[in-house]
């Protein structure tokens, strides 16, 4: 199978931190992948690369056959441009802590406006598409409401109907349940769970939700200083690895029940 991307000799510095450090990974295109290390270990960074919001010091990152940050020009390459880079960010979609919502408009109106402005779709056939995806999330009778109306919950689960509504091949989920009151963890992580089981696309996830992590991913890295520590089924890496590095950040986890069941 062909991965979906391919980060290949990645390093990011920001100033003299070297956060990532020659990260070598390939995401195949249904896998669901959870990148889990303690603060600072650059696993948050990793996505924001291919989302094109940070860019990398060195390296490629390749999105299905294309590189996202590099084009040929005159048989030299050169650093992409905005266009390339929309153009191929068009494939992914990206899930926030902070959610990112506009405050100003309805929820309904936060899913239509990806449509209308990057699709170029009708406002008519967005709004259909946009009432169907708040619908599967749970939110089909508050189309009408305003952010500051809804519950974290709520917001985070429209953040995430926004982002499918445009169908990406991947989706980027960076610690969506932090900003959460811990009641409020469960319904976003039945609607991961729920796409998860039944989307094909890759899904990747920046969690420190262990028992979540062990429940629905493929594999599992361990970012730990800006490398790859360790990597494997999710069994392998969360219940078998004798890595002290990893037994030592997951000592705070032990003993806490599986969050949302």
């Amino acid at each position: 199978m062909k991965p979906i991307v391919q980060y290949k000799e990645i390093h990011k510095s920001f100033g003299d931190t070297h956060v990532l450090k020659g990260i070598n990974l390939d995401i195949n295109p249904t896998e669901k992948l959870a990148i889990i290390g303690p603060s600072g270990s650059g696993k948050t960074t990793i996505i924001r690369l291919l989302m094109t919001l940070e860019e990398p010091s060195d390296g490629d990152i390749i999105v299905d056959g294309t590189n996202l940050w590099k084009i040929e020009a005159g048989g030299k390459e050169k650093k992409a441009n905005e266009k390339h880079l929309s153009k191929v960010r068009n494939d992914i979609g990206m899930v926030f802590q902070h959610f990112n919502l506009f405050p100003h408009k309805t929820i309904l109106e936060n899913c239509v406006v990806p449509l209308v402005n990057v699709r170029k779709m009708n406002k008519k056939e967005a709004a259909e598409l946009a009432e169907n995806m708040l619908e599967r999330v749970g939110l089909g009778d508050k189309y009408d409401s305003y952010p500051s109306q809804l519950s974290g919950g709520q917001k985070q689960r429209v953040a995430m109907a926004r982002a499918l509504v445009m169908k990406p091949k991947i989706m980027l989920f960076d610690e969506v349940t932090s900003a959460l009151d811990p009641e409020l963890v469960g319904e976003v992580l039945e609607v991961i769970r729920d796409l998860a089981e039944h989307e094909d696309m890759a899904m990747v996830l920046v969690t420190h939700e262990m028992d979540f992590a062990l429940e629905i991913a493929d594999r599992v890295l361990f970012l730990d200083e800006g490398v790859i520590a360790e990597e494997g089924t999710a069994d392998e890496v969360i219940n078998k690895s004798d890595n002290p590095r990893l037994q030592d950040f997951l000592k705070r986890f032990r003993g806490e029940t599986v969050t949302g069941q």
